[in-house]
Formats: structure tokens, sequence, C-alpha cells
């Protein structure tokens, strides 16, 4: 079985994996990204191969930051049209149920099945079963093939939209909650009052702290790709919904940590040693 799959980042390219060691056959598509993708999608056992070649695959997975989902759409949707072709396409990334519609409004009817994918949990570990990758609109089991080859797939009931809805909300409260964290653990530094929130945290909130000391460190790196995702939360959410600012609060916060990562790490800093002192 030949499955394609867009995106050698560290979700793609774990995905790439696990679909390669039970048995498929995985290409992608690499031009113009940089030595080190290319040399992780080689590692991993994907193939890579030309627009054309991509395109003529019978199933294509999308793994990208949510910000480059519409153009991947468009790339694909461009070559199947110019190929006379049709084919599988499942978007498995962060992206609002509006921008799934528009994903699927590019491909039309003409380019085959479009399906929407959402992937909840990290890349895949050896010995784990995770992630879980949630899919809707399938009413044919299309995505049966990922299930036979390693994954884990949970069809969901609903048309294309509810998925991408279910990784919003989870996206929100999860992604969300590490957000709050960064946001109010800055301002107690700042104020002079870190130690004593700190020790507060540990005494009266010990399951959240214990999270926040995992989950901050682990999204510094993360940061730039949570930005567009938080926009498109914020998206999902809605003008009229008063929430909705809190994410594109939550998108400001976390290109601040991006802009912080590529200055050097300040207040990456900052939080590591209030973590580690107290």
């Amino acid at each position: 079985m030949e499955i394609a799959v867009i995106g050698a980042g560290a979700m793609g390219s774990a995905i790439a994996r696990r679909l390669v060691e039970n048995g498929a056959r995985v290409v992608t598509y690499l031009e113009g990204r940089s030595p080190s993708t290319v040399e992780r999608a080689k590692a991993v056992g994907m193939e890579p191969v030309g627009l054309d070649a991509l395109a003529a695959s019978p199933l294509i997975l999308s793994i990208v930051p949510p910000a480059e989902a519409i153009a991947v759409a468009k790339q694909i949707a461009g070559e199947l049209r110019r190929r006379g072709s049709k084919t599988t396409f499942m978007d498995c990334n962060a992206i609002s149920p509006r921008t799934m519609a528009e994903v699927a409004a590019i491909f039309g009817s003409d380019c085959g099945v479009v399906l929407d994918g959402s992937i909840i949990g990290g890349p895949p570990k050896p010995g784990q079963k995770g992630p879980r990758l949630y899919v809707s609109g399938d009413a044919t089991n299309n995505s049966g093939v990922l299930a036979d080859h390693g994954l884990q797939v949970r069809r969901i009931d609903g048309a294309i939209g509810a998925a991408s809805a279910l990784k919003m909300c989870y996206a929100g409260i999860n992604k969300g909650v590490t957000g709050l964290g960064t946001a109010m653990l800055l301002a107690a530094i700042r104020s002079g009052a870190d130690a004593a929130l700190k020790r507060e945290m540990q005494e009266s909130l010990p399951d959240l702290d214990a999270k926040l000391v995992h989950g901050i460190p682990d999204m510094y790196p993360k940061a730039y790709r949570w930005v567009a995702e938080m926009e498109e939360i914020s998206d999902f959410l809605g003008e009229d919904d008063p929430a909705a600012l809190i994410f594109k609060g939550m998108a400001g916060l976390y290109r601040k940590m991006a802009e912080d990562r590529e200055g050097g790490g300040l207040l990456a800093g900052q939080l590591d040693k209030l973590n580690n002192d107290v």
C-alpha cells in the first residue's frame, strides 16, 4: 500500500515511520525543504518523489503547520487537475472547521474524496499506541487502511468539520492551560511574586503544577507553530464569543515565546529557573 505524507516535521515523520514499520510504502515531496528535513524524512523510510508522483498516491495525508494547510491543498488540487486524476486527501492539521471547509472547496468534486482528520497526542513512539487520529466525513471508511498499517484511527460521527472542531476544543483546553500558566508565571516573575506563587501551586494545585513543569519547556520549540493554531481556535469560536479574544491573546503569547527562543531564550530561562529553584 502506498501512502503519501506531506510534512516531514516531528509528527509527520513519526507517522510515516509507523506506517513504514507496518508495511506501507510512504512517499513525500521535499522540494525546497531544509537539508535536516530531507535527512529526517529519509531516516524514517519516507521516499522523496516529484509532485506528480505524489499526486498519484491513492491516499495523501497533509501534516503541516496550520498556516500552511491551504497552500498545500491548493498545490495538490492543482496537480490533480493537471493530471486529470483523483485521490483521497486527508487534512490532519490543527485548523478550524471553517478552514477545513475551505480545504474541501479547493478540491471540489473533481479531485476525489476529502477527509477531515485531527491528530491528538504526541508523535508515535515505539511500544505506544498513540496518537489518536480522529476522522470525520468518512462514510466509506477510506481511512481504514491507516488502521491496517499501525495508526490508531477513530472515526467520529459528523461531516467534514467535526474532527477539526474536536481538535480546536481539545487544543484550546490543553495548550490554553499551558499558555495561561506561562503568562501568569512570567507576570509573577516580573512582580517578585514568583517563588510564593510556585509554592502555593505545589501545595494547592499539584497536578496543574506538574503539568506546567513538563508542558512549558516542551512548548518552547513548538511555540511558532502554535501561533496559527490559537488563531484558528479564535476563528472557530467566532466574533460573537468573548472567549475568542482569549485565544487571540494566546496567539500573541506564543508569538512572544517563539521570538524569545530565536533571541536567546531569556524568558524561557527565567521560567526554567523558577521551576528548578523552588
